[in-house]
């Protein structure tokens, strides 16, 4: 067959047998029925069946990608709830007398084409995720089995879609790779497969009725393309190509325990991303120079209250004592947006993104703050532990946070408790911090640049929008400029600066990077050993 393309949203090259996952018919029929109050109760108890799927879905998705690919099921069981959503099921089951599967078909539909209205590029990528959930208490509903994820023997899962459930279900051992004909390079499953690892084409133009389970697919996520029924010399091709990232992955492995140095003697640390205490093994296990940032939030999600102090402070002390010697900076929680905790009462907003969220509410929910500071500085006795603030906008933001972890320190003082006061900073991802980053340097230990949401806020492009995709580029010559900025000025006032976002893992800048005088990059532990053998091959004098 011929040769088809697509976005290649996670690297890698495969040849094997694929499976094709195939969707039942998703349509529900309208019955009508003399007891609207039973129907009721039935799509209640189906929403309680739904949140523990999510839940099951987030501890295995914790156990296997982290807190971040588990955050997706958490928001999800965040929608969930929510109480709009559900009295908009139980009106069109009031008003129409009809079976609880078609009005939440209807309410789902309708609130989906909500999101899609809204101008808000963050909201609009929310129609998925209501459909996602519909889908999920309609097959609850009308006693649909679970779909057969099953997979016999290693295969690339080839679907017109797949969901996040879906992905984290299947056996991980058993996925090639994944070919779908929608999604984009932003989408939750994409994440997924990259924190996989998994090899993933999506927007491929595919005709599933001309394919079937067991034919052979080579798939190039490099290039973009997938290939069934290669030919002798394709698959020889790819034996080659697959025994040559083999090989650099041999190579790779013989850089653990040298150093982060240029030919020319220019060092940079390079440090893991971690969000639970599997992923600081996997720090270790690729020989990060440190945690470059811990996302504290990951204790907060997919629980039904607050995590205690003492919660708090055995896991940052566990993490310390892992890290020995090396550092490890937490980043104060960051909830709100798209992380979400029935608990914190957020409320809803029509641009989370850029609304009550991260250090807002530590400032306005203190309780809470001084909870958290407590136990990073009692767990700052045990290790060598940082502390950092996100979405800073104002010094006067960081003088609120001085005086409450002043507060913090005295009540720890007067319960008699063992505390040290770890060096602070502030992420950098809001172009206001860029602005006054000489001001903020007087009063911090060190900067990390969040890329992410700083390209966001810059560009004024929501970066999970697929209609977006060719107008985003966190490559842009301002948000260079702005790094090469806070850098200068970090150093000017004798602090260091990092780099803790994506663009921190993009191999194209790091020669940049470096000449810019970066002090740090901070990436998935899965990059670590790719940027030392760059930067040890290089020579930037």
């Amino acid at each position: 067959m011929k040769e088809f393309c697509g976005k290649p949203v996670s690297r890698g090259i495969v040849v094997g047998p694929i499976t094709l996952l195939e969707r039942r018919d998703s349509q529900v029929g309208r019955r009508k029925t003399d007891d609207p109050a039973g129907e009721i109760e039935r799509v209640k108890a189906a929403a309680v069946k739904a949140r523990q799927q999510l839940k099951a879905l987030f501890d295995k998705a914790f156990t296997e990608v982290g807190e971040p690919g588990a955050a997706i099921f958490e928001a999800y069981g965040t929608m969930l709830g929510d109480e709009e959503y559900l009295n908009a099921i139980c009106t069109v089951i009031q008003t129409e007398q009809v079976n609880g599967a078609y009005a939440v078909a209807v309410a789902g539909e309708s609130f989906a084409e909500m999101f899609s209205g809204m101008e808000d590029d963050y909201m609009k990528a929310r129609a998925a995720d209501v459909r996602d959930i519909s889908n999920r208490l309609i097959g609850i509903l009308e006693g649909y089995k679970e779909a057969d994820l099953s997979v016999d023997g290693p295969s690339v899962i080839v679907a017109d879609d797949l969901t996040p459930g879906e992905i984290v279900q299947m056996d991980r051992d058993n996925i090639l790779a994944l070919v779908t004909v929608h999604g984009s390079a932003s989408s939750h499953v994409a994440i997924l497969a990259r924190m996989m690892n998994i090899p993933a084409l999506m927007g491929v133009p595919l005709e599933l009725s001309r394919l079937h389970t067991g034919m052979e697919a080579l798939v190039d996520g490099f290039g973009g393309r997938v290939i069934f029924e290669p030919s002798k010399g394709e698959r020889e091709w790819a034996r080659v190509r697959m025994e040559e990232e083999q090989e650099k992955l041999r190579l790779l492995e013989s850089l653990k325990g040298k150093e982060n140095v240029t030919r020319d003697g220019r060092s940079i640390r390079i440090c893991a991303n971690i969000g639970s205490l599997e992923d600081a093994r996997l720090a270790l296990e690729n020989d990060a120079g440190g945690i470059g940032l811990f996302r504290s939030e990951f204790l907060y999600l997919g629980r039904k209250e607050f995590p205690t102090e003492e919660e708090q402070f055995q896991t940052y002390k566990q993490v310390a004592r892992m890290m020995g010697e090396k550092r490890v900076i937490i980043r104060t929680l960051d909830m709100g947006a798209d992380k979400q905790a029935d608990y914190f009462h957020l409320g809803e907003e029509k641009n989370p993104a850029m609304g009550y969220r991260a250090i807002r509410i530590c400032l306005k929910q203190p309780d809470i703050f001084k909870t958290q500071l407590r136990a990073v500085l009692r767990a700052a006795v045990s290790g060598n532990i940082l502390v950092m603030y996100p979405m800073i906008t104002s010094v006067e933001e960081v003088q609120r946070i001085y005086a409450l972890v002043e507060e913090a320190r005295q009540e720890l003082e007067a319960a008699g408790a063992s505390y040290r006061i770890p060096k602070q900073g502030v992420m950098i991802e809001t172009p206001a911090a860029v602005m006054i980053s000489d001001e903020l340097a007087e009063l911090v230990d060190f900067f990390s640049i969040g890329t992410n949401d700083l390209t966001q806020y810059t560009l004024a492009i929501d970066r999970q929008n697929e209609k977006l995709e060719d107008f985003y580029n966190p490559c842009h010559k301002a948000i260079l400029r702005m790094i090469g900025m806070v850098v200068e000025n970090a150093h000017k006032h004798g602090i260091w600066a990092g780099i803790c976002g994506e663009l921190g893992a993009d191999t194209s800048l790091t020669e940049k990077f470096v000449r810019m005088g970066l002090d740090e990059l901070s990436v998935a532990p899965s990059m670590i050993l790719k940027l030392r053998k760059i930067i040890r091959e290089m020579s930037v004098s």
